[in-house]
């Protein structure tokens, strides 16, 4: 039997469509293939990666804040503390030598009241990390001091803090506030700071 003659015997297998295989790029594997499952596993493993990794920076940020908020968080505070320390110091400086040696037990009692209460404000900022700077006879640092006038001053070396008219005090690695300081000139010149803010090694 022929062909033609089968199909006008069997109609219906005659109009039955031909399912044919979808047909897949050549570089998209087959889904469900070793391939695929290969790729998404590779997928997954790299968005897991990106994730920890932004979680793990995303802490360290976090600690690093927690961290200056500690140390840091208390200098607003810490400036207007500086202006007791200045007056009690101004008290002091208004005494001469002079007038100390020769007063009586009731002046040197007050005295040695404001010196003690000077130390304890100083020892409480310690404790939170604020301290003075004392930088009489350094090298002149415009990172920590600012020169307010020159003194002529032949027997240190040019640029040498001779005076300091306000102290400066720091706060952990900051500076919370410059020294006021008179500095020398006339003298040898000083030599030039380091690049780290400390003074160069002599030894040749």
């Amino acid at each position: 039997m022929t062909d033609p003659d089968r199909q006008k015997k069997d109609p219906a297998q005659a109009s039955e469509p031909v399912v044919s295989k979808p047909y897949v790029m050549p570089d998209e594997p087959e889904q469900g293939s070793v391939e695929m499952l290969t790729r998404e596993v590779a997928e997954s493993r790299d968005k897991m990666l990106r994730t920890l990794a932004e979680m793990e920076n995303l802490r360290k940020r976090t600690s690093r804040e927690v961290a200056d908020a500690r140390t840091y968080g208390i200098t607003g505070f810490a400036r207007d503390v500086l202006e007791i320390a200045d007056n009690l110091q101004r008290a002091l400086d208004a005494v001469p030598a002079e007038a100390r040696a020769a007063a009586d037990p009731g002046l040197k009692a007050l005295i040695e009241g404001v010196e003690l209460t000077e130390r304890s404000l100083l020892n409480a900022l310690e404790k939170h990390g604020v301290r003075k700077l004392d930088p009489v006879g350094e090298r002149f640092d415009p990172n920590f001091h600012q020169a307010m006038f020159e003194v002529p001053d032949a027997s240190v070396p040019a640029g040498t803090v001779v005076q300091v008219v306000q102290a400066g005090y720091m706060i952990s690695e900051r500076v919370l506030r410059p020294a006021l300081v008179a500095v020398s000139k006339g003298g040898a010149k000083a030599a030039p700071l380091a690049a780290n803010g400390n003074e160069p090694n002599s030894a040749a």
